[in-house]
């Protein structure tokens, strides 16, 4: 009787602590991260994005269905990750949906996801020897109130393994659903202006980057025309915008333009410049098979130089290059083209570094990048801090100008002798700091009694082509996706290296510094599951059950030994 009243004593004082425990967690809520990334652990710009959502916020996500187990782990981290957010805010509401589920509507949903630009995968399911064809769709919408914006997740990588794929998109989910948190629950504040009047690209031009831009910030087209006439309401005027973007000029400034843009920097407003320092267009030379390509003036070399770098007048020829797309010949009535390696097309890659964390996050976790006819730029010492963001590969060499560009050079086998330590051109920098004006101790063009020689800190992007934020059109002449060519079919990452310029020089509460994160992801090795697929098979499930089956053995022994006494 007195061992009775022990043991529901210690039951009594057990079940009390629980209950204390339990108590003290509903006002004290923690959640612990055991693993050795921090994989589960939101950043500090992620929560104060969410703790903003003062009602429901809705997540769908189409990643439900029968796929291969690389898309059950994307599938798998989605849903932690999400399940993170909810813990800290309960107006996140998530839920997976299986868009084909029902098979009558197949045709309808999957035309419907099209035209919302969520295109689906079609994936290859390998069971013992048996494949079949399945539709994914790695897409995620959120909504917030009356507004929606698309997740990608995941990540293009042209050649990767689709295990690869899913590590890279596993390691941009964060910052996936934290930009699209931000996108629909802030309103737009920034304003971005498109500086026109030198013969800059045309709106249809890069339309795809517009309306990515128009997502997050204000936007609107800029002229310098009016500088002539009323140069000091014009500098007034832009300096009511944030940013302003100069998306391949091709006519000279004039100095009153120079100043009004030279003073918007001076006075804290941020640039992102794409800039060809060379006269030559992939369009001419397709119809006319060949080209003249010679330098172009666009009187803003004194105003780089003084910032700290120089844009040199020459082309940048590439072994690691985008294909190009030629007719060969024909057969029929049908044209036959055949794709080529194009060295004045260089594939870049983000600055390979052996320290992650040194990866600046605007090219972080990014995959390669286009560019065409791209001039390299040098680095001057001064005072600005400079990082390389881009640049070509090891196997690369600049070609001066003016020269001849024939499209009969893809029948060039160059030798590598050739590129032998004349590589690693940059042509993306990143420059911040403060800026001296290019008209310091000068006479000024126009009147200014505002006029500062020094700068406040800033920061601004240079890119030594303006063919990066070009989109293709197609034969309704309408704009392509950012970053698609149409003739080859792949899909390159200027559309993300753009926004991640943009967002960096407005972002001022890091949220472009999630993109650094990283996570190092086991997958499992296809080969050698099939080569050990009955052992495996015996591991997972028959020790499991011996373990059991002796603990059950041990455990009746030790019982009949104690009472048999």
């Amino acid at each position: 009787m007195k061992n009775k009243k022990s043991y529901l004593k210690k039951l009594l004082t057990i079940i009390g602590f629980l209950i204390l425990i339990n108590f003290v967690a509903h006002f004290f809520f923690k959640r612990f991260d055991l693993t050795t990334d921090n994989r589960y652990t939101l950043s500090q710009t992620s929560l104060n994005i969410i703790k903003e959502v003062k009602q429901p916020l809705y997540v769908d996500v189409f990643l439900e269905g029968n796929f291969p187990g690389e898309f059950k782990k994307l599938q798998t981290e989605t849903q932690q990750l999400l399940e993170e957010y909810k813990a800290i805010n309960s107006n996140i509401v998530f839920q997976f949906v299986n868009p084909l589920e029902n098979e009558d509507e197949r045709d309808v949903v999957m035309q419907s996801f099209y035209d919302r630009g969520l295109t689906p995968l079609n994936v290859t399911l390998n069971e013992k020897g048996k494949q079949t064809q399945e539709v994914v769709f790695p897409w995620a919408v959120v909504t917030y109130g009356n507004k929606s914006t698309k997740v990608p997740l995941l990540k293009n990588m042209m050649g990767a393994s689709t295990a690869e794929k899913v590590v890279s998109s596993v390691q941009h989910l964060e910052y996936a659903f934290a930009n699209a948190f931000n996108t629909v629950s802030k309103t737009r504040e920034k304003k971005v202006a498109i500086i026109k009047g030198n013969g800059e690209l045309h709106e249809l031009q890069i339309a795809d980057f517009l309306k990515s831009v128009r997502e997050n910030y204000y936007i609107g087209p800029f002229t310098l025309d009016s500088v002539a006439k009323s140069p000091e309401k014009t500098l007034i005027a832009l300096k009511k915008y944030d940013i302003a973007i100069i998306a391949k000029p091709t006519e000279a400034f004039s100095d009153q333009e120079k100043q009004v843009l030279d003073q918007y920097i001076i006075n804290g407003g941020k640039t992102l410049w794409l800039v060809d320092q060379v006269n030559m267009e992939m369009d001419s030379l397709m119809n006319n098979g060949v080209n003249l390509a010679f330098p172009r003036d666009l009187n803003l070399n004194d105003m780089f130089f003084k910032y700290g770098v120089r844009i040199k007048p020459d082309l940048v020829k590439d072994l690691m290059a985008t294909p190009i797309s030629l007719a060969t010949g024909e057969q029929g009535s049908a044209t036959q083209y055949t794709k080529f390696a194009w060295f004045y097309s260089p594939m870049i890659y983000p600055v390979d570094n052996n320290d992650k964390s040194k990866i600046n996050p605007i090219v972080s976790n990014l995959d390669g990048i286009k560019f065409e006819f791209t001039n390299p730029i040098e680095i001057l010492n001064n005072n600005i801090k400079k990082t390389i963001l881009l640049q070509s590969s090891p196997y690369s060499k600049a070609v001066g100008t003016p020269t001849e560009v024939n499209l009969n050079m893809v029948e060039e086998r160059p030798d590598q002798k050739e590129f032998t330590d004349k590589g690693n051109l940059p042509v993306a920098v990143l420059m911040e700091g403060k800026f001296n004006s290019v008209y310091q101790n000068r006479v000024l063009p126009f009147k200014d009694n505002d006029f500062s020689p020094i700068g406040k800190e800033n920061k601004m992007i240079i890119i030594s082509d303006g063919d990066v934020v070009k989109n293709q059109i197609d034969k309704n002449y309408q704009p392509l996706e950012l970053g698609f060519d149409k003739w080859t079919n792949n899909l390159y990452a200027n559309k993300e290296f753009m926004m991640n310029c943009l967002n960096y020089l407005l972002d001022d509460n890091g949220l472009i510094n999630i993109r650094s994160k990283e996570i190092d992801l086991p997958i499992l090795d296809k080969e050698k599951v099939s080569q050990n697929y009955t052992f495996s098979q015996i591991i997972t499930v028959g020790v499991p059950i011996i373990i059991l089956l002796v603990f059950g053995l041990v455990f009746t022994f030790l019982r009949k030994r104690k009472y048999a006494k």
